[in-house]
C-alpha cells in the first residue's frame, strides 16, 4: 500500500469499559449502577481472593470500579480533571436530588450555568449531570 492509498475500512475502536479508580470501588460501583438504574453483576478478586474491582453493564459497556488504597480525589477545580463522566436524566432536577440522596456532594462551584450541574461522587471525583439530550 502507497501513501496515497487508503483502506477500504477506516481503523476504529469503539469503548468497551469506562474505568475508575476509589478508596472503595464498591461504593462506588454501587452508587453509579443506582445512578444507571442498574446493579453491580461482576466482581474480580486480586491474586489473594479479596475483591478489588466491581462491574456492571450498561448496553455494551462495562463499567469497573477498582479499589484502591493510594487513591485520592482531585482537587477539582484547582487541578484539571484527566477524565470525567457526564450523565443525561429526563429529570434533570429530580435526579441531582437521587443523587445527593445516595451520597454525591454538590460543590459551590458550577461552571455550567443551566447547561448541567457539577457533582462529586463519593470518592470525590466530579461529574457533570444533564436534563435529557
Amino acid at each position: 500500500m502507497t501513501s496515497t492509498d487508503t483502506p477500504s475500512t477506516p481503523l476504529a475502536g469503539k469503548v468497551i469499559c469506562h474505568a475508575l479508580w476509589a478508596k472503595d470501588g464498591r461504593q462506588l460501583a454501587d452508587f453509579y449502577a443506582a445512578a444507571l438504574g442498574t446493579e453491580v453483576s461482576d466482581t474480580f478478586p486480586d491474586e489473594h481472593g479479596t475483591d478489588v474491582a466491581h462491574a456492571f453493564h450498561v448496553g455494551t459497556a462495562l463499567y469497573l470500579f477498582s479499589a484502591s488504597e493510594d487513591f485520592t480525589a482531585p482537587n477539582w477545580p484547582e487541578d484539571p480533571l484527566p477524565f470525567h463522566l457526564d450523565l443525561a436524566f429526563d429529570d434533570a432536577r429530580a435526579a441531582e436530588e437521587r443523587l445527593l440522596e445516595l451520597g454525591a456532594t454538590k460543590p459551590a462551584f458550577q461552571p455550567g450555568g443551566t447547561d448541567w450541574t457539577v457533582l462529586l461522587d463519593p470518592s470525590g471525583q466530579p461529574f457533570c449531570v444533564h436534563g435529557a439530550r
